[in-house]
């Protein structure tokens, strides 16, 4: 977004609305036109106490920080990223802070912030847009970045030279929801069977080592445990092969310049061995020439992905699952 001068804004602003957490950070552009953060402040969202709180909790924390940044609350640029999208008629859907699913958490931000406009986007896509401008797929900005959240669920997000691309439907990337194995499996949330997401996410790994030993253990004991543990090593295996195909898929249709994985399960070392080799395997091509790459901005790319929507050459400027929201409107 420019300031009234025409020139780049000198500051832009991010919040990533979270089921736990709101961050919100402030970016000061410097002298050489490069990006810095200046300020970041998280609260917890307290969902419980329902949607007027978190809308008041999130209004709140906006002020905060721009009143602090010195800037002005009229035009400073104003990113959101949040987990979910948005219904033609401007509801929130497919949030996991389900007290926002079907109320216009949009329009009612933008008039608690007197009626201005905000960019608003699907935190996966926030989390792409920051890795390919600011991280570990930087130097590919000027191709296809394809960024993937591994965590409590599973999500994408799809960045083309440097510009967030949600499709016509708002859904691009949401490859945490196509069927790789269709006949079996729990039904997932989104009512249809063999969703990557069941077989992928955390909790879907936990699950499976759950059901064939009868013990509760997290992700990461399960993978330390593998060599040793039989159960652990199929609950492993099924990971490591549903990422094989699920990004092979992925790679078939977009052929993308790199992949930026995210999530509490991309610390996970064997995705970009074992994992990268089980890719190599499924794609239709002779061999894997695409960089599957760890995340370098860790939980600060929900954030800063959101403040960057309103960078010049950034943002969903092809149409998005959330868009630019107005009260006005």
């Amino acid at each position: 977004m420019l300031a009234p001068d025409g020139q780049p804004s000198p500051l832009l602003v991010g919040l990533d609305l979270g089921g736990s957490k709101i961050e919100a950070a402030v970016l000061r552009r410097t002298h050489n036109g490069s990006l810095e953060v200046t300020l970041r402040k998280r609260i917890p969202t307290e969902r419980d106490r329902g949607y007027e709180a978190v809308l008041a909790r999130t209004a709140s924390l906006l002020n905060e920080v721009i009143g602090e940044a010195g800037a002005d609350r009229a035009t400073v640029p104003i990113g959101v990223g949040m987990p979910g999208g948005v219904t033609r008629a401007g509801l929130i859907k497919n949030s996991n802070t389900v007290c926002l699913n079907g109320r216009p958490f949009r329009e009612d931000l933008c008039r608690a912030l007197g009626g201005r406009s905000i960019a608003f986007e699907n935190d996966a896509n926030c989390f792409a847009l920051a890795e390919a401008r600011m991280g570990a797929a930087a130097a590919w900005i000027d191709g296809v970045v394809f960024g993937v959240i591994l965590g409590t669920g599973a999500g994408g997000g799809l960045v083309l030279k440097g510009t967030v691309w949600p499709g016509a439907q708002g859904i691009a990337g949401e490859w945490g929801h196509h069927a790789v194995w269709p006949d079996r499996g729990p039904t997932c949330y989104c009512g249809q069977r063999g969703c990557l997401e069941v077989f992928a996410s955390g909790p879907a790994v936990e699950r499976d080592y759950r059901e064939r030993s009868g013990k509760a253990l997290p992700l990461a004991e399960i993978a330390r445990r593998r060599a040793e543990d039989p159960h652990a090593r199929e609950a492993v295996e099924g990971l490591i092969d549903t990422f094989g195909r699920g990004l092979a898929n992925v790679i078939d249709i977009l052929d993308p310049s790199a992949i930026v994985i995210g999530g509490g399960v991309s610390n996970l070392g064997i995705l970009y061995t074992e994992g990268a080799a089980r890719v190599a395997r499924y794609v239709f091509n002779d061999e894997l020439t695409t960089p599957i790459l760890k995340n370098t901005l860790g939980d600060s790319s929900g954030v800063l992905g959101a403040a960057l929507l309103n960078e010049p050459a950034a943002g969903a400027a092809f149409g998005s699952g959330f868009g630019s929201g107005s009260a006005s409107r």
